[in-house]
C-alpha cells in the first residue's frame, strides 16, 4: 500500500488514553459506557503492542492544565462551561494537574518503552508542545493517531499533522467520542477523504510493508 513516503518510519500517537476520559469512575469528560472504553483501550493495546515490536515510538499525548484560566482563556471552551447543558459542561474541571484524571490508563501504557507529553492544552497536539520536534529528531514519517475525541483532538491533530506534511493512518477501531456517534463517523468520513489513511488496527497489522524487516 502506498502511503506517500518512501520508507515508512511511523510512531503512534495516543491522545487522551487518560482516566479523565476513559475511567468512569473519575473522569469529568468520560466517553459515554464502560463497554466503549473497554473496546477502545483493548484495540489500542494490541495494537500498541504490535506496533513496540516494530520498534515505533509509542507517545502518549494527555491533556493537563495548572489552573482554570488555562482553560477558560479558550472562548468557545468557555461558553460549554457556562452552558448547563453541554456535553462538555466540566471542561473546567477536567485534568487540572495532579487530579487522578492525568494519569494514562494502564491497558495502553509500557512505563519502560513509551514517551509522555504531557503539555497538550488545545485539542491539536502539536500545539504548545514538543511533538513536532521529537518527531522529526527521530526522523518519524508516518503517524498512526489514535485516542479521543475523534471529532475534536483526533481530527485536529490530524488536520495538523497533514498540513506538517506527515503520512496519517487512522484505526477506525482506536478512536471515539463522548459526543454524539454521528461526530465519530463524520469525523472519520472527513480524514479519509480529504487528510489521511482510515482503517481498522487488523489491516493496520496486517499490511506487509508495516512489518518490522
Amino acid at each position: 500500500m502506498n502511503f506517500g513516503v518512501d520508507k515508512v518510519k511511523a510512531a503512534v500517537i495516543a491522545i487522551d488514553l487518560h482516566r479523565g476520559h476513559m475511567d468512569l469512575s473519575v473522569a469529568t469528560m468520560p466517553v459515554k459506557t464502560q463497554a466503549q472504553a473497554d473496546r477502545v483501550l483493548g484495540n489500542a493495546a494490541q495494537l500498541f503492542a504490535w506496533c513496540r515490536e516494530q520498534d515505533w515510538p509509542v507517545i502518549h499525548l494527555v491533556t493537563t492544565y495548572r489552573d482554570v484560566p488555562e482553560i477558560r482563556s479558550n472562548p468557545f471552551w468557555r461558553t460549554r462551561a457556562d452552558d448547563p447543558h453541554a456535553t462538555r459542561k466540566n471542561v473546567e474541571r477536567h485534568n487540572l494537574q495532579g487530579s487522578p484524571g492525568c494519569t494514562v490508563m494502564p491497558q495502553v501504557l509500557d512505563a519502560k518503552k513509551d514517551w509522555i507529553v504531557n503539555t497538550k492544552k488545545r485539542y491539536d497536539c502539536f500545539v504548545g508542545t514538543d511533538l513536532d520536534f521529537t518527531l522529526r529528531a527521530h526522523g518519524i514519517n508516518t503517524l498512526i493517531i489514535t485516542g479521543v475525541n475523534t471529532n475534536s483532538c483526533v481530527l485536529s491533530t490530524v488536520a495538523a499533522a497533514c498540513s506538517k506534511d506527515y503520512a496519517v493512518i487512522v484505526p477506525s477501531d482506536c478512536v471515539d467520542t463522548m459526543d454524539d456517534p454521528g461526530l465519530h463517523d463524520a469525523a472519520l468520513l472527513c480524514i479519509r477523504t480529504a487528510l489521511g489513511f482510515v482503517m481498522t488496527s487488523a489491516e493496520i497489522m496486517s499490511l506487509n510493508e508495516l512489518k518490522k524487516a
